[in-house]
């Protein structure tokens, strides 16, 4: 296995409209996200067998089991049925944490067809953005990239051809994050449909 690099893009949400709360807890989304140039950077590398090793460059990000990253190569290993597979993968974080940009969710998706290739794992598409989905709700979009329609809870996906570029964008953080579910839970306080 030969070390590899893959960019993991982080993503703006062009619009984002909450068409009301499912049966499973999550809410029913219509939104158009859209990849931009801004990049975390993981690193995959030979590890001992079974043993899968994290490190990031930001030491207040978690890297246990939590990290969508972990998560991914679990899952990986779990549909494969191959739990002797190990990796150590060092991430690169430039995308701020709690942004709102799917910076875990961009790195869990890197990870998924990182850990594929880099394992010989020859996972068709299909089978890939099925894994996407149940890692997370921005992880399937996360994998496919550009520009894309986006329903459900963001699990499906309609590419938008021929969407005009956007051209240059200044994105500025504050110095606050917010929760995802902190951020739907107010939806469901505020009213049951919500745009941005």
């Amino acid at each position: 296995m030969s070390p590899l690099t893959l960019q993991a893009p982080a993503k703006l949400n062009l619009h984002l409209e909450v068409l009301g709360e499912r049966a499973d807890g999550f809410h029913e989304l219509a939104m158009l996200m859209q990849s931009i140039d801004l990049c975390d950077q993981l690193h995959l590398e030979v590890a001992a067998p079974g043993q899968l090793q994290l490190e990031c460059s930001d030491p207040s990000l978690p890297l246990d089991g939590s990290n969508l990253i972990i998560k991914a190569a679990e899952l990986l290993r779990q549909f494969v049925a191959r739990p002797e597979l190990g990796a150590r993968i060092r991430l690169e974080k430039r995308i701020p944490i709690g942004a709102g940009l799917a910076g875990g969710s961009s790195d869990g998706a890197a990870a998924l067809l990182g850990l594929s290739e880099f394992w010989g794992l020859k996972l068709t598409a299909s089978e890939l953005h099925g894994l996407a989905a149940a890692l997370g709700s921005d992880v399937a979009f996360c994998l496919a990239g550009g520009s894309q329609l986006c329903f459900g809870r963001g699990e499906c996906l309609e590419p938008l051809v021929g969407a005009p570029a956007l051209g240059v964008l200044l994105l500025k953080h504050p110095a606050v994050s917010v929760s995802t579910p902190w951020a739907y839970g107010r939806c469901r306080e505020l009213r049951s449909d919500f745009y941005l």
